[in-house]
């Protein structure tokens, strides 16, 4: 519930620091004295229009500070805390205005934008008035306030579970048959190229193995060139081993006449030979390494020259052959099952489709019950407030081919003011009284299935009085022992009824006489009797109208 509001600079607004308590509260004052002025601060606090406008004159910003009593699992401070915000203790929805049109939003001292500050306002205060189109009057409501006061929230949530479950088996069924009409259009061509690829059976990395050894071969083929011709010059034709050898056994052949000449270049030709020897044997031993098949080669390249034509033909790197391989077989397999495929996703579809009408249809007709009970409970409200002879329907629209989370129906609250008179929607046909008192007997309808914790009435009582005004003011007493009622009222049997009454009034400021500011006061025992007195006789209080003040106080249980 709203436990305070404090205002700042709004308007005629200097300061202003109300307490409020649960049940009824009224707030009563002459027509121009700011009634208007402090409910345009409270909807600015919970996320109302801003305007610089609200701002007092003379001043650069203005304030608005509601603090809520909230239980921990109010959806609001779920809200909140989406937002991380620490929604320990009370709940504190605060909003500047500036002089320049600027504002800022803050729940708990935390800024947030001001869409967040509505939807955190939304769930905790509604606020009914002539001209209010955000609540009970907004169509869009009306099927899950129906579906609320019947109970229906579960058979709600299984529609739209079902729902889900259709729209992705649709989404299946069309996607494959997508799928089938573009393989089909490419059949012939998805199938030369699965039998191609499945031939050449690219894999990931072969390219760069296959260029690798083809670039190792032809070096290979260079180096063997050059190695022959070196083998050739040391242990060939062209080999100067045979030469030296005859030297050296000639020289061997003098070496008793003359050793000391003949021994050292015996002992050079012998080095010389055997390092020739050892060079031709380590040629010999290269080339027969350095040796290739070229057949191998001309294979190798051949196998390369045939994936890069393929990647070249399908537009593709080469390490990209075997996944478009494999897609296109998936494809093609896709289109040799697609008879099958197609058959169990519609299957699917129709068992998805069967299921949802069924639970759409048994939730329309849980629908028109509840309907049924929901115009009769609100018919008994109206005649006491003065629409006796008026209806209040629950339409509802049922096209079982406009399918969708809500099912088949569009709810809408009508109403017929008059016998023979055409019916139409709420908002169109009722005029601003009568619409404040359908409101009013929905609220008291409405208000065991769940309701904002606090609920503030403006004006509804206006143009009616006497047993009317008595009759709204017991609905909204009824209503208090369920949420807290927050009413402006200029019907004393509304004001008589209320466990908290403010007096708001204009006075000059302190210190500054030519500035009006509004004043709010808590009436208690004799001043809010003599409120209540001026509210039944006007500006001349006589004792009758004292008298009668007492009597719709003792009637209400206070003290008069």
């Amino acid at each position: 519930m709203l436990a305070q509001l404090s205002i700042r600079d709004i308007v005629l607004i200097d300061r202003l620091d109300l307490g409020f308590h649960e049940g009824l509260s009224v707030l009563t004052g002459e027509t121009g004295a700011g009634k208007s002025i402090l409910l345009d601060g409270f909807a600015l606090a919970l996320g109302g229009r801003g305007d610089g406008s609200l701002v007092r004159h003379g001043e650069a910003q203005g304030q608005v500070s509601a603090v809520f009593d909230l239980p921990m699992t109010h959806p609001a401070r779920k809200l909140a805390q989406a937002q991380e915000i620490d929604t320990d203790g009370d709940l504190i929805l605060r909003r500047v205005q500036y002089a320049d049109g600027r504002t800022r939003a803050f729940i708990n001292d935390q800024p947030v934008s001001v869409q967040i500050l509505r939807m955190v306002g939304a769930a905790i205060v509604e606020i009914h008035g002539q001209h209010d189109d955000r609540a009970l009057t907004d169509p869009a409501q009306h099927r899950t306030i129906l579906d609320g006061f019947g109970g229906l929230e579960a058979q709600a949530e299984a529609v739209a579970g079902a729902s889900e479950t259709l729209k992705r088996a649709r989404q299946a069924l069309q996607s494959q048959r997508l799928r089938v009409e573009a393989a089909r259009k490419e059949a012939d061509f998805l199938r030369h190229a699965v039998e191609e690829l499945g031939k050449l059976a690219p894999r990931v990395g072969e390219e760069d193995a296959l260029a690798a050894t083809r670039q190792g071969m032809m070096q290979a083929e260079k180096v063997a060139r050059d190695l022959s011709e070196a083998y050739e010059a040391v242990g060939g034709q062209s080999s100067a081993v045979p030469t030296l050898a005859a030297v050296l056994r000639r020289l061997e052949r003098r070496a008793s006449q003359a050793p000391e000449l003949v021994d050292p270049s015996i002992a050079a030709l012998n080095t010389a030979i055997v390092a020739l020897e050892e060079a031709g044997e380590a040629l010999a031993a290269a080339m027969r390494a350095a040796e290739y098949d070229p057949r191998e080669q001309e294979r190798i390249e051949e196998r390369l020259f045939a994936l890069r034509a393929a990647g070249r033909k399908y537009d593709v790197p080469v390490d990209g052959l075997s996944v478009l391989a494999a897609t296109m077989a998936s494809d093609l397999a896709a289109l040799d099952e697609s008879e099958s495929s197609l058959s169990r996703l519609e299957k699917e579809l129709n068992e998805a489709e069967a299921a949802f009408v069924g639970l759409a249809q048994a939730l329309s007709q849980a629908r028109q019950a509840a309907a049924a009970r929901l115009d009769a409970a609100v018919k008994a409200e109206l005649p006491p407030l003065k629409l006796e002879r008026a209806r209040f329907i629950t339409r509802i629209d049922s096209d079982e081919n406009a399918r969708g989370p809500e099912g088949f129906d569009k709810v809408e609250f009508w109403v017929e003011t008059n016998p023979g008179t055409r019916p139409g929607p709420m908002m169109k046909v009722a005029s601003g009284g009568e619409l404040s008192r359908f409101m009013l007997a929905l609220k008291v309808v409405l208000a065991e299935r769940g309701s904002a914790p606090t609920l503030v009435f403006d004006e509804i009582d206006t143009g009616v009085g006497g047993a009317v005004a008595d009759a709204i003011g017991e609905r909204l007493a009824r209503l208090a022992g369920q949420v807290q009622v927050i009413s402006v009222t200029h019907a004393p049997q509304v004001a008589a009824k209320a466990g908290q009454h403010f007096l708001i009034a204009k006075s000059a400021g302190e210190g500054e006489a030519s500035r009006t500011v509004t004043r709010v006061t808590a009436l208690e025992d004799q001043a809010r009797r003599e409120e209540i007195a001026r509210m039944l006789a006007g500006a001349s209080i006589t004792e009758e109208a004292r008298a009668a003040a007492g009597r719709l106080l003792q009637a209400a249980g206070l003290r008069g």
